[in-house]
């Protein structure tokens, strides 16, 4: 797209639409400058067949780009607004947003005014999901929606009903009627006597486990989708089948309808939470593997099915089912995955706080020397809190602490060090020289002697005395890079629950200043899970992973990003990031550096566009994030 006008200060509103059965990856903007230089701007993903994004032009642009999906792909509205009538929307959808904005106008704040009128007048509340998913659901187009080419394989699905269900169940099979891709087997199983009145159909049996490459169960009152089992079945077609298949879904509240946008595949998640839901489907042979059989109930098929570890997963970010909401049954869920973990052989155990599940994996006897390395200049008033935190208020045997001072002349941090002089945990390097946390970590890191290495901020403050044992319970495993913790605000409420990729348009914290409770969408802040990255304020990875994929990059990344880009090369070795709310500390964030202003903005910019160029494909779709949640805010709203 090329302007034939200036456009700098105005604001470009697209709507566009992707076939449906393609993936729904987000569109990247590139807003290209008469300098040379640009801005990147990250788009929706269409997962209903239509989007919409709404956001300010950057003065002195003269083309705008898009990368898009090559096929099944097209813009329906491109239209330029003037600052006055975006805000005018922002002032209709969210008015509670209209106060800032003013304010922002008057002190000239110019970029935190653009990003509250994105939010006014883009982004949407979960609580807004009915109007959201109006605007923008697409019906059924025969030359733009192609289903996958090529025969797709049989589904087997299990009802179990009682005969009260019978209208549910009616509801049901109607759906189950209206398929698109009819080649389905359903066992329906009664509690009791079969009602009358239940449609017959030769594709329904009574009794056994229904013939299919992959099985499925679905309760009275399901409501597929009409090419729901079509998305599903060819996830299990082709030269590499899937051998577990979930999609996104919708649930009938009290309150009203609400969305359940699940991320990828999240092992950790789904054994705690059992995220996936409705629709299911597991391959037949890893039904057999996990020592499944009917009757045994879809959470123990969940379950079975994480444990016998599915080589191939495939998330479906589509709305394919609504339900009704399920009764919680923690004392059920608990007794499962207890049972579950035994039959697989895992180390871990079932941990439960309320109606909490998590995982609690073994320490071993004696646990392991863990290094934790502290870089600091000055600022006597942090390092003795983050310090005293260490070495009085944590509840671990074997620790060390390595201090890489960047050569404070503080007399008082001196004083500091003289006092823990006769501490035998404690070292000190010093490393003075220009500001480059990376390089001062790895050396604290080589110097070091724990198997597993901590990466803790000067700022961080100890607030419960487990928090190293949670941290390292985790990074032991075989299967885990980096563990982050959950890192509270002086003020209490969130500063860090994970890393989303993409996230302001490189890399954020998700639900950054939130109240501390606050559980996530399906949960997720509640247990342990997977992430595509944590903060090294405070990062436990195992020492020989750290060193296999070279440490922090201190001449790309000397600064910032340092931390996600490490645990995305993690990553790409096969080892995950795991976040734990069972490890709580708070952090002072970037109190002893300062807000970045002036050199320090531009050598931020500079390092986020080294990041971005190394890590486009993941900034267009991390996995945890649902292609549907905006990456203007902080995450979890609709756009």
């Amino acid at each position: 797209m090329i302007p034939g006008r200036p456009v700098g200060g105005r604001w470009l509103a697209l709507d566009y639409a992707l076939d449906r059965f393609a993936p729904p990856v987000r569109p990247l903007l590139r807003f290209r400058r008469r300098d040379g230089t640009h801005e990147d701007a990250l788009l929706p993903g269409p997962v209903l067949g239509r989007a919409a994004w709404l956001g300010p032009v950057p003065p002195g642009t003269e083309a705008i780009l898009l990368a898009a999906p090559d096929r099944g792909f097209r813009i329906e509205a491109a239209r330029l607004l003037s600052r006055w009538a975006v805000l005018a929307l922002g002032a209709r959808r969210r008015p509670d947003k209209l106060p800032v904005a003013l304010y922002q106008w008057l002190t000239r704040d110019a970029r935190r005014l653009r990003n509250t009128l994105r939010i006014a007048a883009g982004v949407m509340p979960l609580d807004r999901y009915p109007a959201w998913k109006a605007a923008r659901a697409r019906p059924f187009e025969p030359a733009l929606d192609r289903m996958p080419s090529g025969p797709l394989p049989r589904l087997g699905l299990i009802l179990e009903a009682g005969p009260d269900e019978a209208e549910a169940v009616r509801r049901t099979l109607a759906t189950l009627m209206a398929q698109g891709h009819r080649d389905w087997r359903l066992s329906l199983r009664w509690r009791g006597p079969a009602p009358a009145g239940i449609a017959t159909d030769p594709r329904i049996s009574g009794d056994g486990l229904p013939d299919g490459a992959a099985i499925g169960l679905m309760r009275p009152g399901d409501i597929l989708a009409p090419d729901a089992l079509g998305h599903l079945a060819a996830s299990f077609a082709g030269p590499e089948p899937a051998d577990l298949a979930y999609g996104d879904s919708e649930v009938e509240e009290p309150a009203g309808l609400r969305p359940r946008l699940k991320p990828g595949w999240s092992p950790d998640l789904a054994l705690t939470t059992l995220y996936p839901g409705r629709p299911l489907l597991v391959a037949a042979d890893l039904v057999a593997r996990a020592r499944w059989e009917p009757g045994q109930g879809a959470r123990a098929l969940l379950l079975g099915a994480a444990l016998a570890g599915p080589a191939r997963v495939r998330r479906i970010p589509r709305l394919l089912c609504r339900s009704a909401p399920e009764a919680p049954d923690p004392d059920g869920h608990e007794a499962d995955l207890a049972q579950a973990l035994a039959r697989a052989g895992s180390p871990a155990v079932v941990a439960r706080s309320g109606d909490t599940i998590d995982l609690d994996w073994p320490l071993p006897d004696p646990p392991p020397l863990v290094s934790i390395v502290i870089p600091t200049r000055d600022r006597p008033e942090l390092l003795r809190v983050a310090v005293r935190g260490v070495l009085r208020d944590t509840a671990y045997p074997a620790l060390e602490l390595v201090i890489v001072d960047n050569g404070s002349t503080d007399p008082a941090v001196a004083a500091l060090y003289a006092e823990w002089a006769d501490d035998p945990r404690m070292r000190r390097l010093d490393r003075p020289g220009p500001f480059n946390f990376s390089r001062l970590v790895n050396d604290g890191a080589a110097e070091s002697r724990g198997a597993i290495l901590v990466l803790l901020n000067n700022d961080v403050e100890v607030l419960h005395p487990d928090w190293l044992a949670q941290m390292v319970r985790q990074a032991l495993r075989p299967e885990v890079g980096a563990v982050g913790a959950k890192l509270l605000f002086g003020n209490g409420r969130i500063q860090h629950a994970g890393v989303v990729v993409g996230l302001g348009g490189r890399a954020g914290h998700i639900l950054r200043n939130r109240p501390a409770g606050t559980p996530g969408h399906l949960g997720r802040l509640t247990v342990a899970h997977e992430v595509s990255g944590v903060t090294a304020a405070c990062l436990a990875v195992a020492r020989e992973k750290f060193e296999a994929v070279g440490g922090l990059d201190a001449e790309a990344f000397p600064v910032d990003f340092n931390d996600i880009d490490l645990c995305l090369r993690l990553s790409a070795r096969g080892w995950t990031s795991i976040w734990t709310p069972r490890a709580v500390l708070a952090h002072h964030e970037s109190v002893s550096r300062g807000p970045s202003v002036g050199p320090a903005r531009a050598r931020f910019e500079a390092e986020g566009d080294r990041f971005a160029a190394r890590w486009r494909a993941v900034i267009r779709d991390d996995p945890y994030y649902h292609p549907a949640f905006s990456v203007t805010t902080f995450g979890e709203e609709l756009e």
